[in-house]
């Protein structure tokens, strides 16, 4: 599709369009020749092209753009959101593979899987089957075996020595 601009506009258009109709001619020539993939790759640069134009003309226009820093949540809190929807919206929680890797690889650690999701947990290792079961019972004997032949000098050792206890006798 072209457009009729009047000539006497040409000044007052940012360049930007100018470069962009220009383009987008020498692109309509060559779409013919190009490959689906081809054609993917030439509207990611032409587009990264406008981006950064666009930013140009802002910048020499004087108008800062600020990008808003999002904090993203950190495994631990979505892994204990996991387990407490688990727990209290049945209906509503889905399985995610990551989050119940996440709970089976720090559930002997108090500071991560606090005493109040720890009884959560050992709920949700109820209905823990097949593979992920068998693991887990396994990694507990071998932990359990490493802590009898140590002497519990720490506080944190013998927490993590029940707690081990605690799913061992849950899943054996």
């Amino acid at each position: 599709m072209d457009r009729i601009i009047d000539p006497s506009w040409a000044p007052y258009m940012p360049r930007l369009f100018q470069k962009m109709d220009a383009a987008s001619d020498e692109e309509k020539q060559d779409e013919q020749e190009l490959t689906p993939e081809e054609m993917r790759i030439l509207e990611r640069k032409l587009k990264k092209e406008r981006k950064k134009e666009q930013k140009k003309q802002l910048r020499e226009a004087g108008i800062c753009v600020v990008k808003e820093n999002l904090e993203k949540p950190s495994g631990a809190e979505l892994a204990l959101d996991y387990l407490t929807s688990w727990a209290n919206k049945r209906e509503e929680w889905k399985f995610q593979k990551t989050r119940q890797t996440w709970l089976l690889l720090h559930m002997y650690d108090s500071n991560k899987v606090p005493d109040k999701h720890f009884s959560i947990l050992l709920d949700y290792l109820e209905g823990l089957k097949g593979r992920a079961r068998e693991v887990t019972v396994q990694k507990a004997e071998m932990l359990m075996k490493k802590l009898d032949n140590t002497e519990p000098e720490d506080s944190s050792l013998l927490e993590k020595s029940e707690r081990i206890r605690q799913i061992l006798q849950l899943l054996s």
